[in-house]
Formats: structure tokens, sequence, C-alpha cells
């Protein structure tokens, strides 16, 4: 990574973080989702977004094959390259918090020391980590896009779960176990615990 030009300042903008909250109506958050490939990830994100639509609170979904397309076009799947994309995921996720916005990231994120720097960056309330939960084989079995199965024929390689390490987190903020639950009850779960948090207002 180049270093640091000591000629770039940080610019403060006169219309802060919070005048934003005020016209959104909730707080900028970052839900950070990890889990195996095919755990569900990106589908209670769509549907947790959907809710929080409904309710009248803006969100944004950040997807890792998304990203990957564009910002992240030109990083692979090694260890190295995994950590770079998580590190430039995070701060974008950190700048939509900033700005007021919910954010919802659906990313592998397979590696602790990662997933941490993606919450130390973020100020204390500001991250909420997701453990999407699901047994490697009821995953390998659901295998929507074939990708375990191209794993365990050695057309891809670095692949989480397979021949690749995921590092599952010891204390996330929500454990879900989508074995024993759908997407959208995973979705109504997480609804349940930004109203806790204060993120966006319970019902009327």
């Amino acid at each position: 990574m180049a270093s640091r030009d000591n000629n770039i300042t940080w610019h403060e903008h006169s219309l802060g973080r919070s005048d934003r909250e005020s016209l959104l109506g909730s707080r900028g958050v970052t839900v950070w989702m990890t889990g195996l490939p095919s755990s569900g990830k990106s589908t209670i994100a769509g549907e947790l977004a959907g809710l929080l639509h409904d309710r009248g609170a803006y969100s944004v979904v950040l997807d890792g094959d998304n990203v990957r397309h564009g910002l992240n076009s030109d990083l692979g799947f090694s260890p190295a390259d995994r950590a770079e994309n998580i590190r430039r995921i995070s701060e974008v996720a950190k700048l939509f918090t900033s700005f007021g916005i919910i954010n919802i990231v659906a990313f592998i994120s397979p590696y602790r020391d990662d997933r941490a720097r993606a919450r130390a960056i973020q100020g204390p309330g500001d991250f909420v980590e997701v453990f999407v939960d699901l047994p490697l084989e009821v995953a390998e079995a659901r295998d929507p896009k074939g990708l375990y199965r191209k794993a365990r024929a050695g057309e891809l390689r670095e692949f989480t779960g397979i021949s690749a390490p995921y590092e599952e987190p010891l204390s996330p903020d929500v454990h879900l176990h989508t074995d024993e639950m759908d997407a959208g009850g995973c979705a109504r779960l997480l609804m349940a615990f930004l109203e806790e948090r204060g993120v966006i207002p319970g019902k009327p």
C-alpha cells in the first residue's frame, strides 16, 4: 500500500452526520454480514433492505460480487487480496455510516482480523457484526451458483470452506442460523435488533 501523502487533509463539511440522520429519520450504521458462500448473506441483506424501505428508512446494500465487478475488480482471492478487498469495503462502509446511512454489507470476509479492523475504524455502536451461520454440508448442498462443485473439482482455487479457511466470529452481535430460519425471519430478527439499538424507531 502506498504511503499517505502528507499534503492530504480530511475535509469536514458544514452539513454533518446528525443533519442527515435527522432528515432520514434513522441512524447511520454498518450491518456487516459474514458467512460461508451460499449461507444466505445476500438474500437476507435484500430482505432487510426491503423491510427498512417499507418502514421509510433509507439503506444501501454492498454485495461482495457486485463490488468485485467494479471497485475491486483488480483483486483476486489470495489472502492478501482478500484482506485488501475487505479493507476497501470497510472504508466505503465507514463513509456511508458517517453520512447517516444504514449500509448492509454482504461479504464472506473469512478472516477475523479483517473483520476486527472493519469494526475498529468505526465509532462505538456504528458496526454490527452478523454471523450468517450455515453448516458447510448444507451450504454445499444448496450451491445455487455451482461454486462448491467447481471447487471440489479443482476448477476454483482459494475457495472459502473448501480450499481456503473461514474463521467463524467468536462473539458476533447477531447470530443467525439459516438452516433453522428463512431469510424473511432472519431479516425480521435484524429489524428488531436495529430497533433495540436505536438505529430505527420502533413500530408506531
